[in-house]
């Protein structure tokens, strides 16, 4: 793809069924998942993208047996109850975060020295809280600045009590959460500060109850994990990704008509469904059907003051449709996003400037007030896949707008703009 894509407005009511890929915080969790199981698990709708690539070739270096069949988004892995094969190993994992963190908690089961690193954006995310998270159960590890690379010296995880800060990233916690069956003794994690993106730890526990383990808990302040393990599944399916999927939920809020996205419905186990909540209070109309969400766009969008903590990877999302609106809406809560891919929250008001939006930066958010007349612009994306995917909504209304680096989202929606094309 071109180093620029200039996104072509739709002149018309959008009328669309479309299907993004299988959810990406799903498939990373069922493959660490499925490589503690004794046994082979199929996952199937599994995203294929940078991240989950990634993570897949990571358990393939530690000397698991790892299947891919990217023409059916099927994958396989054979989990070996606890062992990692390799005593010595190297891991580069890009820029993906979940993969960096829920390695790092992973490898601690192992017997042997390993290495985890990234690209330099990686290596300015911070993993701080979870080492000091694991040092406390006796773990060998190191990062520097904390930040990856993570050299972790390992000898199996002995278990014991914990305390974990829950405010930069959930994922500490679920990572944590995901490996505590395979420690010698029970663990107890308790928080220290309150939990960020809490949808991503009750998904992960969920899914820990599909694989056969349940654990105690005390709301989010302090979970109980006893020895166990868990049991491979012939067939685990995953579900379509929520957070790709605000995307297409959002194009009908700014350019009129329907959009049905297939293969999610409200009981998803994924917190960015509560997405479709922020639409309806903007006037939206949702359907929710036993397999389908469709979403219609009404002429009078209303602006919205919204905390957007426990769902922050669609803030983007309400921030490319908030100038539509015809009051201001305020974003909060989101101080986390700061260290995402990129520092998405001045980013994110950066590149509505850019555009001719008026846009107050808060230190948790920002404010952003209707926009009557937008100017063109080159959106810089920051090789975020979000603000690729959030800024090209704006061009399906005001021709202008040109998206730097559409490539970046490869990390996790591939062929994004090939489903985008498909509203006209």
């Amino acid at each position: 793809m071109n180093s620029s894509l200039r996104i072509n407005p739709v002149s018309h009511l959008l009328n669309s069924t479309v299907r993004v890929p299988g959810s990406k915080s799903l498939t990373n969790r069922a493959l660490l998942i499925a490589s503690l199981a004794n046994g082979t698990t199929h996952l199937t709708n599994a995203l294929f993208s940078d991240d989950s690539r990634y993570f897949a070739q990571a358990l393939q270096t530690l000397g698991f047996d790892v299947q891919l069949d990217e023409a059916n988004f099927s994958m396989s892995v054979t989990g070996l109850g606890g062992e990692i094969p390799a005593k010595k190993a190297e891991l580069f994992i890009g820029n993906a975060g979940t993969a960096a963190r829920f390695l790092s908690a992973f490898l601690t089961l192992g017997n042997g020295e390993y290495i985890l690193d990234g690209e330099p954006r990686m290596r300015e995310r911070p993993i701080g809280d979870l080492i000091d998270a694991l040092h406390q159960l006796g773990v060998e590890l190191e990062a520097r600045n904390n930040c990856p690379p993570v050299e972790i010296s390992a000898k199996g995880l002995l278990g014991g009590k914990t305390t974990i800060a829950g405010d930069i990233s959930s994922q500490f916690l679920s990572a944590l959460l995901m490996v505590a069956p395979y420690a010698q003794n029970e663990i107890e994690i308790t928080l220290s500060k309150e939990l960020n993106s809490k949808p991503y730890v009750d998904m992960t526990i969920a899914m820990m109850k599909d694989f056969g383990v349940e654990i105690e808990r005390n709301g989010y302040s302090r979970f109980i994990i006893h020895p166990s393990h868990y049991s491979p599944l012939s067939k685990y399916s995953i579900e379509s990704d929520a957070s790709a999927a605000s995307y297409f939920f959002a194009a009908p809020a700014i350019c009129g008509g329907t959009v049905k996205v297939e293969n999610i419905s409200r009981k998803s186990v994924q917190g960015d469904i509560a997405f479709l909540d922020v639409l309806k209070q903007m006037g939206c109309q949702v359907v929710e059907g036993e397999n389908f969400i469709q979403v219609t766009g009404t002429n009078e969008l209303v602006g919205v003051d919204v905390d957007m903590r426990d769902i922050p990877d669609t803030a983007q999302t309400l921030a490319a449709i908030a100038p539509f609106a015809d009051s201001p809406t305020r974003i909060r809560g989101i101080a986390s996003a700061r260290v995402k891919e990129t520092d998405r929250v001045s980013a994110t008001c950066a590149e509505l400037k850019h555009l001719g939006v008026q846009v107050e930066e808060h230190e948790d958010g920002m404010t952003i007030y209707p926009c009557q007349s937008f100017k063109p612009s080159n959106v810089q994306t920051y090789n975020d896949h979000r603000m690729a995917m959030a800024f090209s909504l704006i061009g399906l209304r005001f021709d202008g707008v040109i998206i730097e680096n559409p490539s970046c989202v490869s990390k996790t929606f591939p062929n994004f703009f090939e489903v985008l094309e498909t509203l006209r």
